[in-house]
């Protein structure tokens, strides 16, 4: 639960407080040690039971406590698999069911670790072997016996059914997830961010913000974007800047990036800001022309929500799994995860009128509202597994 793990514990921290809303009590219980920083200022219900031991996060105290206390509880969901606690959750519902004492409703919700890209992607090979072992003698074992596994989103749900045998759940459940309402724009935004990218108060740009990392296609990106000012008649000037905000600059993935531009003599089109946060991440969203993120694999995204919720249209890989609600409300423009597939989309955003462009960013907006709200995610939540 600690924050910087972002994803999940970020999620949680969401919803909790809607569910408190429709009268309900939550208790999370994690493996984090005790004495963990982020606990001195929390505000949630929050057990410590860990510190987890080994890969497999391993706490001999996880067990013995859910057999004394899941019976107090009507609902016990499962935040992310393939780790002990969704096999003690497991093995604690078998007890209390052998011994005829009440027991709460079962959920899993994977969080995207269904996905088939974790077990074709060229350099997982070790692991997608190790997860099918554990798969076929394990996992397969708790997703089936749930009441229902849960679902971000029904494209995650749709992928989850083609990776593994044996996959036989009772039921599965669209759950959606969702982000809170977002800060609303003050100048303040727009001169943190300008400050950071070095851009004057009039620049276009487009907005990459997310890791640095071969996952997302920034390399894609940078490559369209340089091969479509080539391909161009307009003066260099006259183009759009692309931000490229995140953090794993210093990896050998990110310094490829900047070599790339730099050989291309475009680093002052192409700006690296580092890690956004707070103000200066809220003014990039604000400002850009549209989002971009070609990822090959991603379960919900939440950085495309966020750009949705500031009325920006987004240009997205068909492997982000909310592209199908984003492309059913005309939010932005969808895409392959390759090169030629984004260099089309991306010629299609220069196509579209001012008019058109804004109409896009009001649709943005309105498929958040529509889908990605927490408020619409938890009332959902709550009506399908109470």
């Amino acid at each position: 639960m600690d924050p910087i793990t972002g994803g999940v514990s970020q999620g949680l921290r969401n919803s909790i407080p809607e569910w408190d809303k429709h009268g309900h009590t939550t208790q999370i219980v994690c493996l984090d040690a005790p004495s963990a920083d982020y606990l001195k200022e929390e505000v949630l219900p929050i057990l410590c039971l860990g510190p987890a031991k080994s890969p497999w996060q391993y706490s001999n105290k996880l067990y013995p406590w859910l057999l004394k206390n899941m019976p107090d509880f009507d609902v016990v969901i499962v935040e992310g698999i393939w780790q002990y606690h969704v096999y003690a959750v497991y093995k604690a519902v078998k007890e209390l069911k052998r011994l005829k004492l009440k027991c709460p409703k079962f959920y899993i919700m994977p969080h995207g670790m269904l996905d088939p890209y974790f077990q074709k992607a060229e350099s997982r090979k070790l692991k997608a072997l190790r997860n099918e072992i554990y798969w076929r003698l394990i996992e397969s074992k708790c997703i089936n016996s749930t009441d229902a596994v849960l679902f971000t989103c029904q494209e995650e749900l749709l992928l989850a059914r083609t990776t593994f045998k044996h996959y036989k759940p009772k039921k599965e459940l669209n759950v959606g997830f969702g982000i809170p309402n977002i800060p609303s724009y003050t100048e303040e935004m727009k001169h943190a961010f300008l400050k950071l990218s070095h851009l004057n108060s009039n620049d276009k740009y487009f907005l990459f913000l997310s890791r640095i990392h071969p996952k997302k296609g920034a390399d894609i990106l940078i490559k369209v974007y340089i091969d479509l000012i080539k391909m161009s008649n307009l003066p260099l000037n006259e183009w759009p800047s692309l931000v490229i905000a995140g953090p794993g600059l210093e990896t050998e993935y990110g310094k490829d990036l900047v070599k790339m531009v730099v050989n291309n003599q475009l680093t002052e089109k192409i700006i690296f800001t580092g890690m956004l946060s707070n103000d200066s991440k809220w003014g990039a969203f604000y400002g850009a022309e549209a989002y971009i993120l070609c990822s090959h694999q991603e379960n919900f995204g939440i950085s495309v929500v966020e750009s949705l919720a500031c009325s920006k249209p987004v240009i997205i890989s068909n492997q982000i799994n909310i592209w199908r609600e984003i492309n059913d409300s005309t939010a932005g423009i969808i895409c392959d995860d390759n090169e030629e597939s984004l260099r089309i989309a991306m010629s299609k955003w220069f196509e579209l009128s001012d008019e058109q462009k804004n109409d896009m960013g009001r649709n943005a907006l309105q498929a958040y509202q529509n889908y990605f709200h927490v408020k619409a995610a938890s009332e959902k939540m709550i009506n399908s597994i109470l």
